[in-house]
């Protein structure tokens, strides 16, 4: 039988009526790696097998990192690999206003704060508590010294320059949601599995941060939603994130799309292939002369999926 999630309205388990979406959501902040050609292959095949559209997203919401000559650089690997999309991509710059009016709405239901603290103090008074819980990403949990701030307290600070940032309050934000919050993970060679979010480990996570107009994780859900994306395929270091994702998907009346989380390309040494690592990029591949269809296949036999 299948399983009602009643806070998106979708039915887990059944076939959705519309051609099935897919999309690629790259950062322009640095050259394309063997990791970013998996996943874009990843979704580039299972969008054929799926007779689905595919969508490219440039995900430049962070001002001071992102450069359009990354997104040119980008858009120019992708095509050389063999990834092609059906639309022009969607630029997360040109749309900060529906980001900001959707973190307006949590505030405005009492579902968010302003946090004033730096990621400094934060980790201090982290550090100096023995054993004191992390995120998913190793983060210290926020122990909530902002969130009892009058709005008297909070306009005051504001209006001496303070600058902030702001954060969901975890936990009105899982009470305001009716029901069990799922959502359908694939896994390779299974059928999908309705999968209980788990919002709770992010803790007082940030979804407007002081640098950026809005969080990844809010921008993400919004552009889903709005691109109508019914398959999301990305890295594992990411599947912790979509407990999170679901959350917000039903405070803001957003669909859940299904997901898959693929494994991440490995360097020699184990570790995940990043650009701040410097990772071989793809322009140094084809630099070295290197041919898509040997990228391909190096990938192929690293990943054992093939393209």
């Amino acid at each position: 039988m299948a399983q009602q999630n009643a806070s998106a309205g979708k039915t887990l388990g059944a076939e959705t009526a519309t051609q099935p979406v897919f999309r690629f959501a790259p950062s322009p902040n640095g050259y394309l790696h063997l990791g970013h050609a998996f996943s874009a292959l990843l979704n580039l095949k299972l969008a054929k097998a799926h007779h689905a559209r595919l969508l490219l997203r440039i995900e430049d919401i962070d001002p001071e990192r992102s450069r359009r000559h990354f997104e040119t650089a980008l858009m120019e690997d992708l095509e050389w690999i063999g990834f092609r999309w059906d639309e022009p991509p969607r630029r997360q710059s040109e749309h900060l206003p529906d980001y900001a009016a959707a973190l307006d709405g949590l505030i405005e239901r009492g579902l968010a704060y302003p946090c004033f603290c730096s990621r400094s103090d934060i980790a201090r008074a982290c550090a100096e508590k023995m054993g004191w819980p992390r995120d998913p990403d190793g983060a210290f949990l926020y122990p909530g010294a902002c969130r009892t701030l009058t709005q008297q307290e909070c306009e005051a600070r504001r209006a001496s320059g303070a600058r902030f940032s702001l954060r969901l309050d975890m936990a009105k934000a899982i009470a305001a949601v009716q029901g069990p919050l799922t959502y359908r993970e694939f896994h390779e060679g299974e059928d999908g599995l309705a999968v209980v979010a788990a919002p709770e480990l992010w803790g007082d996570v940030l979804i407007g941060r002081r640098d950026v107009p809005a969080s990844y994780h809010i921008a993400c859900v919004l552009d889903d939603a709005a691109q109508g994306v019914t398959d999301v395929v990305r890295g594992a270091d990411l599947e912790a994130a979509t407990g999170l994702h679901r959350l917000l998907q039903a405070l803001l009346g957003l669909g859940a799309p299904d997901y898959r989380h693929h494994r991440l390309v490995l360097d020699s040494d184990a570790r995940k292939l990043a650009k701040s690592k410097s990772s071989p990029c793809l322009r140094d591949l084809r630099a070295r002369g290197a041919s898509p269809a040997s990228v391909r296949h190096e990938l192929a036999r690293l990943m054992k999926v093939e393209f």
